[in-house]
């Protein structure tokens, strides 16, 4: 059995522990509570015939009061940067992680979520702002935590590159 370490990146309420809770139990929750220090759960996948347990490292919300550690981010096989589409200032703050944990770890993969893709209508992400993110090499998914868009997709990719493929 293979077993990864999976960490989630992003600004304070974008979404992370519910996309978590969403892949690990399918449920998903209104109610928001701020994530304090490092949730860490675990969901064995099958990737294209490879059994993997992925542990799922829900890391508190980057901003203005605390900045994530480059200790919790060690041992991380790749990770997810999460960004809130109504919300531009979490694309920055997801820049900024993609450049910590390079430092931290490394050139591991990584995926761009774009979070909240029911609320579309809302967004306030910039579209050539992601467009030169794509330029550049940058994995880019929409998802939805509350309705599971492209939930499991995210966490497949990821675990596919990871694996090498």
């Amino acid at each position: 059995m293979i077993q990864m370490k999976v960490c989630v990146l992003g600004a304070s309420a974008v979404g992370k522990t519910s996309l978590i809770r969403r892949f690990v139990t399918s449920m998903f929750s209104d109610a928001y509570l701020t994530t304090v220090g490092v949730k860490v759960d675990k969901k064995v996948v099958d990737a294209d015939g490879r059994s993997v347990t992925l542990m799922l490292w829900d890391i508190y919300g980057d901003d203005e009061f605390q900045t994530v550690q480059p200790s919790f981010l060690r041992g991380m096989s790749g990770y997810l940067l999460v960004a809130d589409g109504t919300r531009r200032a979490t694309l920055d703050t997801a820049r900024m992680l993609r450049e910590r944990a390079r430092t931290a770890v490394g050139d591991v993969p990584f995926v761009l979520v774009l979070n909240k893709s029911d609320l579309s209508s809302e967004w306030q992400v910039d579209a050539r702002a992601l467009l030169e993110l794509a330029e550049a090499g940058w994995p880019i998914v929409h998802t939805s935590a509350k309705t599971g868009a492209r939930v499991e997709d995210t966490f497949l990719m990821l675990t596919r590159a990871m694996l090498g493929g």
